[in-house]
This record gives structure tokens, C-alpha cells and sequence, in this order.
């Protein structure tokens, strides 16, 4: 199959349904989650978290509330009050297992699954886009916990929206986890951004406590370097050996991309067992190489192998790019990107 060849439509109702954990952190849980001795800010930040899940037990009987479009309000429990922050943000750089531990907090909630949410920044301003604000708020005031994945602090306007939403929901009684990326030209630019994060949110700040965890990329904790590109025939071979896999030109996926909204970059991989690119170059400019990082975000959510020949992905990015204000999500998809290149070392013809 080809990725090009699809053009998903995604209806509001899936937006809201897709909403928990992505098929890679289906079995997250705390206890998974393996802190590296090194670095006592992991252990702490896993005692934190399930003290904070514990406070957060159902607010009322399964069933008073149910995810869908227009959920019943009169149905729903009066808002819980919380003694402390009713939010957490979890601070660190990309690969410490922010992400692991924010699908733990899901799970470890006492809450029925239609009463949690979890999904990530540009996930949540799609639904926005697609339900509107007013309703977007009604859809998850219900819940119990919306948690946050990859808070976006680069653009002031959906900060600002997201932020809006935010404070709506609170008032509601949602507690709220997030984590976030990093503005340019800060103080631990690349790793920390508390502060950023707290002063982006402005009156929403008092309702979190910000739990720093320190540490190294797990995807490469004492792993052997990505590996290297593979030969065009070697990459077609195992395209057409694997059931379910996609074969496409890197420069045709990247101007296909500019032609399907993001929101429907999770359809655009249903299905697919392995991704196979021949021809993987630089990408041309900032805009294309955002459209990038998504895809490559839904990839290794959904944990689908990639293989390609071209230049390795640790050259996708320009220094320019590299060195600016969406640092931290071109490092992010490089580093997952890698990852899943080394999966793809199974792949019949791969071996």
C-alpha cells in the first residue's frame, strides 16, 4: 500500500473517542516505569504522581457522565474540590519517560475510561477546530483527569486557547497533567521548562505543582547508534515481504502530508505494519518539517517499524532548523524516528 493514496476523513466523534493512551502505552503503569538509579528525580516523580492519582478517585458512580458530543449535564457529579495543585506538570527534556508516566497517571486514575482524557497539545486544538470551543469544554467537563501530552508554548495564539479551555475545565472540577516543550532561548533550553510553562498558563498556574525529572534519552540508554540507511531494492523488498506494509518516496509523503490536516495523520497510519521511504532527504522548510514531526509522533505512538534508504534521520533537520524556536520536536522526531528504524531491523528483508 502507499500512504499517498490515502486520504482519511476523520469524524468529530472519533477525535473525542481517540482520546486515552496510544496503543504504545497501553501497558504503561508506575511500575513499569524503570527509574535510572542515577537520577533520584524519576522515583520521586513516580511517588508524586501515584499519591496525586490517588486523590483523584471518581467523583461519582460510573455512568454520570458519558464521553460522546453532547454530554449530559444535568447528569453530571458537582465539581470535586481538591486540597493542593489540582494539576501536575511534568518538567524534563525528551526520552525520560514523560510520556510513560503521564499514561501511568491514566491508568492509575479510579475513574471509568469515558470520564479520563488523554491526548496530546495539537490533538486537543483539533478537537477544538472540529467542535468548537463551547462544546469542546461541555464534552470534557465531565471528566475526572485531562492529561496533556507535549504542551505547545511556540505559538501564542494556541497557548492562549488551550489555556482558555483550561481554565473552563478547572472550574469544572478536571484535574489536569501536562507536559510540555521548551521556548528558545531560555535558561535549559532543550530540557526544563517549568517556568516557561507556568508563565505561558498565567492564571491556570496556581493549580499545578511541576515535577522535574531529570535524566538521558531512554530510546539510546545504552543502545547501539540508529541504524544505517538501507539500498533502495532493499527497502522495496521489504515493502512488498511485509503483510500490511507501505511503500512511498519521501519527497511524494512529504507533499501528501501538506494535503491531510494533522488531526488525521493517526488514520493516515490505520492499518499500516511497517512504513518503507526510499529517497528520505532533508526536509525543504519549517513547515514541511512540522508536518513531519506529527506523523512521526502518530508512528511511534502506534509503534509502526520505519525503513528507509537516503540520507540517516539525524540529517532531516537543517542547524538552522536545529538551532531554532521548534528545537526540542525536531530532536523529539529524531529521536523517535530512530527508535523505530531500529524495530525495523526485524523486518524479513531488513536482516
Amino acid at each position: 500500500m502507499s500512504l499517498t493514496g490515502r486520504e482519511p476523513q476523520v469524524p468529530p466523534e472519533r477525535l473525542v473517542a481517540e482520546l486515552v493512551p496510544p496503543p504504545r502505552f497501553d501497558a504503561a503503569r508506575f511500575d513499569t516505569y524503570i527509574p535510572d538509579p542515577a537520577q533520584p528525580s524519576q522515583s520521586e516523580a513516580v511517588k508524586a504522581l501515584g499519591a496525586f492519582a490517588g486523590g483523584l478517585g471518581d467523583a461519582g458512580p460510573a455512568g454520570t457522565a458519558r464521553r460522546g458530543l453532547w454530554p449530559l449535564r444535568s447528569r453530571r457529579p458537582a465539581p470535586r474540590r481538591r486540597d493542593g495543585p489540582s494539576g501536575v506538570y511534568l518538567d524534563g527534556g525528551y526520552g525520560v519517560g514523560k510520556t510513560h508516566l503521564l499514561a501511568s497517571l491514566w491508568h492509575a486514575v479510579a475513574a471509568p475510561p469515558e470520564r479520563k482524557a488523554f491526548g496530546t497539545f495539537v490533538e486537543l486544538t483539533n478537537l477544538v477546530g472540529a467542535l468548537g470551543f463551547q462544546q469542546t469544554v461541555a464534552t470534557l467537563s465531565g471528566h475526572r483527569l485531562l492529561c496533556i501530552d507535549e504542551f505547545e508554548l511556540d505559538d501564542p495564539g494556541d497557548t492562549v486557547l488551550v489555556s482558555s479551555l483550561l481554565s473552563r475545565l478547572v472550574g469544572e472540577g478536571v484535574a489536569l497533567a501536562a507536559t510540555s516543550n521548551t521556548l528558545p532561548g531560555k535558561l535549559g533550553e532543550g530540557r526544563f521548562a517549568a517556568a516557561d510553562f507556568l508563565r505561558e498558563i498565567q492564571g491556570l498556574s496556581a493549580h499545578f505543582r511541576a515535577l522535574r525529572i531529570d535524566g538521558e534519552d531512554y530510546r539510546h540508554r545504552g543502545l547501539p547508534q540508529a541504524p544505517p540507511p538501507r539500498p533502495d531494492a532493499e527497502v522495496t523488498a521489504a515493502a512488498h515481504a511485509v503483510p500490511g506494509a507501505s511503500l512511498d518516496d519521501f519527497g511524494a509523503l512529504l507533499g501528501h502530508l501538506a494535503r491531510v490536516h494533522p488531526s488525521r495523520y493517526g488514520a493516515l497510519c490505520d492499518g499500516v505494519a511497517a512504513v518503507c521511504l526510499t529517497g528520505v532527504r532533508p526536509v525543504p522548510d519549517q513547515s514541511t518539517a512540522l508536518r513531519l514531526v506529527v506523523l512521526a509522533d502518530r508512528l511511534y505512538d502506534r509503534e509502526v517499524p520505519v525503513l528507509a534508504s537516503g540520507v540517516p534521520f539525524d540529517r532531516l533537520f537543517s542547524p538552522e532548523m536545529l538551532n531554532g524556536g521548534y528545537r526540542k520536536k525536531y530532536l523529539r522526531a529524531v529521536s523517535r524516528l530512530t527508535a523505530l528504524a531500529r524495530e525495523a531491523d526485524g523486518l524479513p528483508s531488513a536482516v
